[in-house]
């Protein structure tokens, strides 16, 4: 049975391109049969931190009636990956309709899929919330700012009151340590579940590093590479704690249904 898996946050800027792309590389490196969807139309550029050069976007499927298995791209270590495309404004405000219609067309490669990875656009736009809640596994990013907990506050309340969404996950990053990702879990579940009535996992942390930065200037996502380091076995971490973590039960339309 194939995992959906989407990597949401409240606003841009905390790193959750960069996780969702190293999430599903860590996944593949697991041994999964993994697809990278990225899902911010017009403006995507998990393609830019893989080092690929997409021949086909989402906007071949929904405006060409390309199958998705011929829109995908190779990746490394075996991921296959589908670019929401970069710079399509007429994909921006793309109807509800037609997400439904998309998020349908994955049924087709589920025997050639065991996990999907979809990083959804930042931020609580119909379009975010949409594919968040068509998931088995909800992963919220956020970074130990008040900004960040704000924002990232705002979006779980969107996706609980409008689609229903209870259980999310959530992984720290840019911290100096586990024990540091722990204190800034701790202070925004106390946040959340002042005023809301969901579920939060704590999924672990991802850490500042200077390595990271380097390997997305690099175009070489820091789990290409297989070495052990402090970055490794972090992601390794977040990617076993969220294929444990509790799942959603979508109330609409969803991922492999």
């Amino acid at each position: 049975m194939t995992t959906s898996i989407a990597v949401a946050s409240g606003k841009g800027g905390v790193g959750k391109t960069s996780i969702a792309v190293n999430l599903a590389l860590t996944l593949s490196r697991l041994g999964s049969r993994v697809v990278l969807f990225d899902a911010d139309f017009g403006l995507a550029n998990s393609h830019i931190l893989l080092g690929v050069n997409p021949k086909k976007t989402a906007q071949d499927i929904l405006i060409s009636n390309t199958s998705i298995k011929d829109s995908l791209s190779p990746g490394p270590l075996g991921l296959k990956f589908l670019s929401g495309g970069s710079g399509l404004t007429e994909l921006l405000n793309l109807e509800v309709k037609a997400r439904y219609e998309l998020i349908r067309t994955f049924d087709s490669i589920a025997e050639s899929t065991d996990i999907l990875v979809v990083d959804v656009p930042a931020g609580a736009s119909d379009s975010s919330i949409t594919f968040s809640a068509a998931v088995d596994r909800l992963v919220v990013v956020l970074v130990g700012e008040p900004t960040s907990f704000m924002d990232a506050y705002t979006f779980i309340k969107a996706a609980s009151l409008e689609a229903g969404v209870e259980n999310f996950s959530v992984i720290v990053n840019m911290v100096e340590d586990e024990k540091q990702g722990l204190q800034h879990f701790s202070k925004f579940q106390a946040i959340v579940n002042r005023f809301l009535n969901v579920k939060l996992s704590y999924c672990g942390h991802v850490p500042f590093s200077h390595r990271i930065r380097q390997s997305v200037v690099q175009r070489r996502p820091i789990m290409v590479a297989k070495q052990d380091t402090v970055e490794s076995r972090a992601f390794m971490g977040v990617a076993k704690s969220i294929q444990s973590a509790p799942k959603s039960e979508p109330k609409g339309v969803s991922f492999f249904d």
